[in-house]
């Protein structure tokens, strides 16, 4: 038996975040055993809490989608920080050390958890054609995009940033168009009331086996690097997505020092132990 957590992220009220399955004892699984396990939990993100193998790590993270295993993913480090600190885990510094497939990751442990942002792989405008399919995935009329970007930080985001947050939340894409691409729809409020969220984004990724996901921490990460670097975005703001899944995600910005933070609230839901 592994204890185990399903933890709500990006949300401090049970079942209005995205939700991760963490193993948190996760050693002497095989590759097939986790992905059997994750696609079995039908969760956007199933993760396993490993021992690490780099010295500065405080646990290895894997990071499976129901048909794959991802390098890095946002809402899973969160919740699976979370997991771990509530399973008894102890940082041997003042921040904690997450090592995955896309190096190390480092989590501050505040009010709530926040991660730094990856170094981008990638980050440049589409290519016509690009834009193209992405547009005619997210039913997107090009007249309303403000500016556009494909961004690589373990997953690929082709990403658009519309005239406005109602644009987004009236978007109906075509998952079969998307195919395998991650598709990403963002857009201003305007003139927002203190404490409401700046921005509405939106992620859609079919051939992972997520229609939409709910709140996408990887996503906002890169897509505060790209917007904040670009002007579009103060260097902090409060992002909402999932508004059109009736979920209420928010993930709180900062630029600090040349690095972005991500940051969220997580609840745990459930908690017990599984057989795998």
């Amino acid at each position: 038996m592994r204890r185990f957590s399903q933890v709500d992220v990006f949300t401090n009220v049970p079942f209005r975040g995205n939700p991760v399955a963490v193993v948190i004892d996760g050693d002497g699984l095989s590759d097939d055993e986790m992905q059997r396990f994750a696609n079995w939990t039908n969760l956007s993100e199933t993760t396993f809490i490993c021992s690490p193998t780099h010295p500065d790590a405080d646990y290895r993270l894997r990071i499976f989608t129901p048909a794959r295993e991802m390098d890095f993913a946002g809402h899973p480090t969160i919740g699976s920080c979370h997991a771990w600190l509530e399973a008894g885990g102890v940082p041997k510094e003042t921040t904690i050390v997450q090592e995955c497939g896309l190096g190390n990751v480092t989590i501050r442990h505040g009010e709530r958890l926040a991660f730094a942002a990856p170094k981008p792989r990638q980050m440049r405008p589409m290519t016509p054609t690009e834009l193209a399919a992405t547009c005619a995935g997210a039913r997107i009329d090009p007249a309303a995009i403000v500016d556009h970007q494909l961004l690589d930080n373990g997953p690929v985001f082709h990403t658009i940033v519309v005239d406005d947050a109602k644009t987004v939340l009236g978007c109906a894409p075509d998952l079969v168009a998307i195919g395998d691409l991650h598709v990403a729809v963002a857009g201003r409020y305007q003139s927002p009331a203190p404490g409401d969220p700046d921005i509405e984004v939106r992620m859609f990724a079919p051939g992972l086996g997520v229609a939409e996901d709910p709140v996408t921490g990887s996503l906002n990460a890169i897509l505060a690097q790209w917007l904040i670097d670009a002007g579009h975005m103060p260097a902090q703001y409060l992002a909402s997505q999932g508004t059109a899944l009736g979920r209420a995600g928010r993930v709180h910005i900062s630029a600090d020092n040349g690095d972005v933070w991500v940051a969220g609230d997580a609840v745990t839901c459930i908690r017990g132990e599984v057989t795998i």
